[in-house]
């Protein structure tokens, strides 16, 4: 389960009880996967709020699921001769304090910042790692050369990329290069910021403040109606098996690679509970076939890509938007 959006990315934001009880009815449904990052809710809140929000919600059963939070490292931090592994300290002491926890479970560099040599980062996780302060680490957006440099000082555990039916990159060189190197596959937006279960549609107003999909290029109006074939195709098979379109889409990934596991977020209770019952959602291989057939005809409308770095990723859409 991604938590991004009860503090930060779709608009304005639940409150904080009822975030509360969709995280821990999330946990009760089986869900033991928890996916945070120190900047959400800079937009509107702090950063930090949703570590917060989250170390509360877990704190009964902390020790009973797997919690990932993420850093950035920006230039700047290493003005005065602070080294990367201070830096990278200094931002767990915080996430920690947040998240209300002596350890992580998954840390990871939300982006790569080019001024900053990787293979710094990637021995100062090693460090915490033998510490124990965090048991492993990964990266986010990131190409596959990144990836193999990184794994080659301290073996990464997990890439958080973007991938769904409508972002299939990551299908050429990064599952193949994580299954054979034992690396999990961590799609963020795997149901496309919503698309791919049928509730947006051309006409569609998003918020006008800290909300991602203004800037997804599938969810502009001419990219919406284009891509209708591709929700025609998940419809017909959610009739088939009795499910939804944003359970057929994450069943597809379920079924497609062993390595993968999707973190669909929201903001809203019943779409979590939704997406979770994907878990329960088989194809056959023959079903799974001639879905993959039927995918692959669709020619697919709006690309975002899923290498990011701080210097010019897809995160500088929101500074454009306050500018």
């Amino acid at each position: 389960m991604g938590c991004m959006g009860f503090s930060h990315g779709y608009g304005k934001v639940p409150e904080e009880g009822y975030a509360l009880d969709a995280i821990r009815k999330a946990y009760e449904t089986g869900c033991t996967f928890f996916d945070t990052a120190e900047v959400y809710g800079d937009v509107m809140f702090y950063p930090g709020h949703n570590e917060q929000l989250v170390g509360k919600a877990i704190s009964g059963f902390r020790k009973d699921v797997v919690l990932a939070t993420k850093l950035f490292i920006y230039s700047e931090e290493l003005c005065g001769g602070k080294s990367v592994c201070e830096a990278v300290r200094t931002h767990l002491e915080k996430s920690l304090a947040n998240l209300n926890t002596d350890y992580i479970d998954l840390y990871y560099l939300h982006r790569i910042n080019a001024e900053i040599p990787l293979e710094e980062v990637a021995e100062a996780m090693g460090g915490l790692i033998k510490k124990g302060v965090i048991r492993a680490w990964g990266l986010s957006q990131v190409g596959v050369e990144t990836l193999a440099k990184a794994h080659a000082i301290t073996p990464v555990a997990a890439v958080q990329n973007l991938y769904s039916m409508l972002e299939r990159d990551c299908e050429k060189e990064i599952f193949p290069y994580c299954m054979e190197h034992g690396i999990g596959v961590v799609p963020f937006s795997p149901i496309a910021s919503g698309f791919l279960s049928g509730k947006i549609h051309a006409d569609t107003q998003f918020e006008a403040v800290d909300d991602v999909r203004n800037f997804v290029p599938q969810l502009k109006k001419e990219n919406i109606e284009a891509n209708l074939p591709i929700l025609d195709i998940l419809h017909e098979y959610a009739d088939k098996k009795g499910a939804t379109p944003a359970q057929i889409s994450l069943a597809w990934m379920l079924h497609k690679y062993p390595n993968v596991v999707p973190i669909p977020g929201s903001k809203n209770q019943e779409r979590i509970l939704e997406n979770l019952g994907a878990a329960n959602v088989e194809l056959t291989d023959e079903e799974f076939r001639m879905l993959e057939a039927a995918l692959n005809a669709c020619p697919v409308h709006g690309h975002r890509g899923h290498v990011e770095t701080v210097q010019g990723d897809f995160g500088s859409n929101w500074k454009k938007k306050e500018d």
